[in-house]
C-alpha cells in the first residue's frame, strides 16, 4: 500500500474514532442518567460541540492550509492559542455555572474546568493533519476513545451531570499527553506566537463565520431550548440525533475526501452526476437506518439510551427525514465547493437562519416533535436551494472561482 493510501486510511480511521467517541459518550451518559439528567448533560455537550466547531474553524482549518518550513512554529502556536482561549472561556463557564447553581449550573462549571484539556486534545489532530502524519492523530484519538469509554462505564447509575462532565473531560489526559509527546519532534526549538490569531485578516475568521451561520446556529438554537424552555427537549433531540451518528461519519468523509476526487472528474456534468448519485445513496442509507431504529423493540432501545429512549424514539421519523435531506444538501454544497466555492456562504447564512426559525416555531407549536420536524423542513429547504444554485452554475465556474 502506498504512503498516500496509508495516510488516507489513517485519516478515515481517525475520523471514525472521533465520531465513535462522541456517539459512545452520549450513549453511556444516557444509560447512566435519568431523562432529566441526560437533558442537562446534553446542554453541556451541545455547548462543547459549538466551542469545538469554532476552534476547528478558527484554528484548525487555517492550520491545515499551512505548508513549508514554518510548520513547527505554526503547530506550536495553534496549540498555545487553543489552550489560552479555552482557559479564558473555561473561566467564564465556571463562574457562570457556579452563579447559576443547580444540576445544569454545576455541569457548566465542570465543563469550564475541563474545557482546555478537551479542546487542546482534539485540536492536536489538525497539527498532525498539517504535518501529514495522520497515523499519530489516530493513535491519540484511539486512546481517547478507550479511556473515555472505560471511565464512563464504571460510573454509577444516576450519576450527576457534573460528575459525568468531569469524568469525560479528565479522561482526555492520557490522549493529550500522548498527542503532545508525538508532536514534540516537530515543534522542538519552535517558538509559539499568538499574534497571527488575533491580528486583522486572519483566515480563520471567515471559517468561523461559516461555522457560526451553519452548524453553530442550529446548535445554539437547541441550547436555547434548554436554557429558556426545558432541558428535556434538548435531551430528546440529542438522543435521537446520536442514533444517527454513523451517518455523520459518512457525511464528514464525503466533505473531506470529495473535493480532490471531484476536481479530477473535469466538467460540471460529471461532477453533478457523481454528487447526485452519492447524495441519493446516502439519503437511502438514512431512510433504511431510520426504519431499523423505528422498528427496534423498546427494551433494546432502553439498552442504548436508558430513560431517554422513550422521548427520543418519538422523534425518529422526523430525525430520519432530516438526515435524508441533509444527505442531499451535503452533496449539493460539496458540488458548489468544487464548481463555485464563493456561493456556499450566502446559502449557509440564509437557510441556517430559516432552520433556526422553523425549529423554534415548531417547538412553540408542537413541542420537541415540532422542533425536530422544523429542523427537517429547514434542511429540506437548504438542500433544494443548494441544488437550484448548482443548476444555475455555468460549466467551468470552478476555474473562475
Amino acid at each position: 500500500m502506498s504512503r498516500r493510501r496509508t495516510a488516507a486510511l489513517a485519516s478515515v480511521l481517525d475520523q471514525a474514532a472521533s465520531s465513535a467517541t462522541n456517539i459512545l459518550v452520549l450513549v453511556l451518559a444516557a444509560r447512566l442518567s435519568t431523562a432529566a439528567g441526560f437533558g442537562a448533560f446534553s446542554m453541556i455537550y451541545v455547548t462543547f460541540s459549538v466551542l469545538l466547531g469554532l476552534n476547528m474553524a478558527y484554528v484548525g482549518q487555517s492550520l491545515v492550509l499551512e505548508r513549508g518550513e514554518r510548520l513547527g512554529t505554526e503547530c506550536r502556536s495553534a496549540v498555545a492559542f487553543t489552550g489560552a482561549a479555552a482557559a479564558a472561556v473555561g473561566l467564564v463557564l465556571a463562574a457562570a455555572g457556579s452563579w447559576w447553581a443547580g444540576p445544569a449550573g454545576w455541569a457548566f462549571a465542570a465543563l469550564g474546568l475541563v474545557l482546555p484539556l478537551a479542546l487542546v486534545q482534539d485540536g492536536l489532530r489538525y497539527c498532525f493533519s498539517a504535518l501529514r502524519t495522520p497515523h499519530r492523530a489516530l493513535a491519540a484519538d484511539a486512546l481517547r476513545l478507550v479511556c473515555v469509554v472505560a471511565a464512563l462505564a464504571v460510573q454509577p447509575t444516576g450519576a450527576s451531570p457534573a460528575r459525568l462532565v468531569l469524568v469525560w473531560g479528565l479522561s482526555a489526559l492520557p490522549a493529550l499527553a500522548l498527542g503532545l509527546w508525538l508532536l514534540r519532534p516537530y515543534v522542538r526549538g519552535a517558538r509559539a506566537s499568538l499574534r497571527p490569531y488575533v491580528r486583522r485578516g486572519h483566515l480563520g475568521r471567515r471559517f468561523a463565520v461559516e461555522f457560526a451561520v451553519g452548524n453553530g446556529s442550529s446548535q445554539l438554537a437547541v441550547l436555547g431550548l434548554g436554557l429558556f424552555a426545558t432541558p428535556l427537549a434538548v435531551g430528546a433531540l440529542r438522543g435521537a440525533s446520536t442514533l444517527f451518528g454513523p451517518l455523520n461519519v459518512l457525511f464528514n468523509s464525503a466533505n473531506s475526501f470529495g473535493p480532490p476526487f471531484l476536481g479530477r472528474l473535469g466538467g460540471k456534468r460529471a461532477t453533478v452526476r457523481a454528487t447526485a448519485g452519492l447524495g441519493a445513496a446516502l439519503a437511502g442509507v438514512a431512510v433504511v437506518w431510520a426504519g431499523v431504529l423505528y422498528a427496534l423493540p423498546a427494551r433494546y432501545g432502553r439498552l442504548l439510551l436508558g430513560d431517554t429512549w422513550q422521548v427520543a424514539a418519538a422523534l425518529l421519523p422526523a430525525t430520519g427525514a432530516q438526515y435524508a435531506v441533509m444527505a442531499l444538501g451535503t452533496c449539493a454544497l460539496l458540488t458548489l465547493r468544487v464548481l463555485a466555492p464563493k456561493a456556499t456562504l450566502s446559502l449557509q447564512v440564509v437557510f441556517s437562519g430559516v432552520s433556526v426559525a422553523l425549529l423554534l416555531a415548531g417547538y412553540a407549536a408542537f413541542g420537541a416533535a415540532g422542533a425536530a420536524w422544523g429542523l427537517a423542513a429547514g434542511s429540506a429547504l437548504k438542500a433544494t436551494a443548494a441544488w437550484c444554485r448548482v443548476g444555475r452554475t455555468p460549466d467551468g465556474a470552478a476555474v473562475a472561482a
